[in-house]
Formats: C-alpha cells, structure tokens, sequence
C-alpha cells in the first residue's frame, strides 16, 4: 500500500439547496479529497486555514488517520464559498467568494510529503499546482483537477500542468471550454494528447468517460434516492479514485476501471447530506455492497449472435 498526497483548498461552506441551508460547514477539495481517499490509503493534506476554523474540524480529519502537518493556521480568516442550489442540482450558483487566507496560498511540501507516490492536486490556482509539482521528487501517478476559471484567464499555466500530469478530470462543459470543441469524444482524445495517460471526462449525474490506454469506458452515476447537496462530489470521486489506486499500488487499465467504480461509489454517498456527514458515517460494507450493485448495473449479457446476423441477411436490419 503506497500513501496518497491531497493539495486544495479548506474551506468553510455555507449551501442552500431545496433540502435546506447549512452555514460554515466544513467544505473545500482538499477537506473532500483527502476524506475519501482515507478508506483506502495513508493520506496526508496540505491547505490553509484561518483561526476561525473549528479545532473540531482538524480532530475529524486526523480521526480519519489524515495527516495534518500540511495543514496551516493562520491568522486570520478561513477561504467562505457560499451558493445555492435549485432543483437542478448539477449547476451552483455561486453567492459570495471570500478567499480570506486563502488568496496567499503558497503550498510548501514536508521531506516525507515530497516523496508521495500518488498525488491529487485539486482546483486550485494552475501556477500553484506547478510549484506543488516542482517539489514533488518522482511521483507514480500525479492527477489533476481544475475549473472554467482557470480555463479562462490561465489557460497556459493549466496546458503547462496537463502536460505534467498522468491523471486529468474535467468536467464536461470544462473539457468542451478548453478545447473549443462539441465532441467530448475529441475532447478526450486532444487531452491525452496532451499529456495524461489517463483523462476522466465527468458528466454528473450521467457519469462519467474514462479515455486511457485500454480505450474507452464509460460509466454511469450510482442512482441516489435521496439528492441533498452536491458539494464535493467531483472532489470525493477523485479522492477515493487516488487512494484506491495508491492501495492497491497499480495504475494499469484494469485497477483504473476499479478505482473509478470506487470513486463513483464514493461520491455517490456525499450528496445525500451536507458535507461531509454521510462519507464520515458509513457503516461497514456500505461501500463494497454499492460497487457491487454499479457492477450490476452496467452488465450486459452476450448477444446473440446468429439471430443478429439472421435479421442482417434478410433486410430487416
């Protein structure tokens, strides 16, 4: 088992969607990543926090087993995002940004921390994921994160970071943005090129596209019942997606199916309470029952080939 290194942003959230409103809740994509990637691997998170973070939410990290050592306190306050979301919850609509903190984020690496086999550098500033990358000493497998607005004014420092990591997730409309093309299948195509072995093309509640060495392999959204925020989710499937590959300390195409199933899993569980109140309250084998069941899901039984070739002979087909 290797160790896994989440470098984001900690934040406290304040998110109201149709299910209600919960203020200064522990939020940010290192505080997601990081929680999900600790069921499967030694994690260690690096971010910045102000003095009005709660010491309970560092207890419920390190409660976790993560290592807080990369965790700064500083003064004053900590990065606030607040939004909202309607009944269509794939889109926030963002209130307020306060980067607080935040905004002077310069991430410096332990010795240990330098030589972390897996990492996740998650949305932040391009120009501070290169620095993170340039203290890194050999990593296996470093994967990527990043959003519109980085896409937008930084597209240059983002090319500079795709073409250094092995692992990219974008979202759809984020993938489509920066490649100026409609196609997602393209756009999958023209960001391995760039670089990654390995592009995750993230659709939502459609799931996700996997382009990687063994081809193309989509998967499906687990089905949830029970929708009450979003927040987090892309960054939960990363998370767990790091720390199961760094379990299992191997990035071949079979393992990075599994680690998606895993992470799809995972993320599956955080949209159904604030937070991160669900992913930290799973009962044993809630995880395990749930892959099982997207395993199911996307089975498809053999065709039946002489029937098929009967119809083509005859026109009908």
């Amino acid at each position: 088992m290797a160790k896994a290194l989440i470098v984001g942003s900690v934040a406290l959230d304040t998110i109201e969607t149709p299910h209600g409103t919960a203020e200064r809740i522990l939020g940010g994509s290192a505080s997601f990543g990081s929680y999900a990637a600790s069921y499967f691997t030694d994690v260690s998170i690096v971010g910045v926090v102000g003095e009005d973070f709660p010491p309970e939410a560092i207890d419920q990290f390190k409660a976790r087993g993560i290592g807080v050592e990369g965790l700064e306190v500083r003064e004053g306050k900590t990065f606030h995002w607040s939004g909202r979301y309607e009944y269509d919850m794939n889109e926030a609509h963002t209130k307020a940004t306060e980067l607080n903190v935040f905004a002077d984020f310069r991430p410096k690496l332990t010795a240990e921390q330098r030589k972390t086999p897996y990492v996740f550098l998650a949305n932040i500033h391009p120009q501070l994921q290169l620095d993170v990358l340039e203290q890194m000493e050999a990593p296996k497998l470093v994967a990527v994160d990043t959003m519109n607005f980085w896409i937008e004014g930084f597209k240059k420092e983002l090319t500079g970071v795709i073409e250094r990591c092995d692992f990219l997730l974008m979202n759809d409309g984020e993938a489509r943005q920066f490649c100026e093309k409609p196609n997602l299948i393209e756009c999958g195509r023209e960001l391995r090129r760039l670089g990654p072995s390995t592009v995750a093309i993230k659709k939502g509640e459609h799931g996700a596209l996997l382009f990687h060495n063994g081809g193309i392999s989509f998967f499906p959204s687990y089905p949830v019942m029970e929708l009450k925020d979003p927040t987090g989710a892309g960054d939960t499937f990363a998370g767990a997606l790091i720390g199961y590959l760094a379990r299992k300390d191997d990035t071949g195409a079979d393992n990075l199916v599994r680690a998606v199933q895993a992470g799809t899993c995972m993320a599956s569980f955080v949209v159904e309470d604030f937070s991160l109140t669900r992913v930290a309250n799973l009962g044993p084998g809630e995880l395990r029952e749930r892959v099982a069941m997207l395993r199911e899901m996307v089975r498809l039984p053999e065709p039946d080939e002489a029937a098929l070739e009967s119809r083509l002979a005859s026109g009908v087909l």
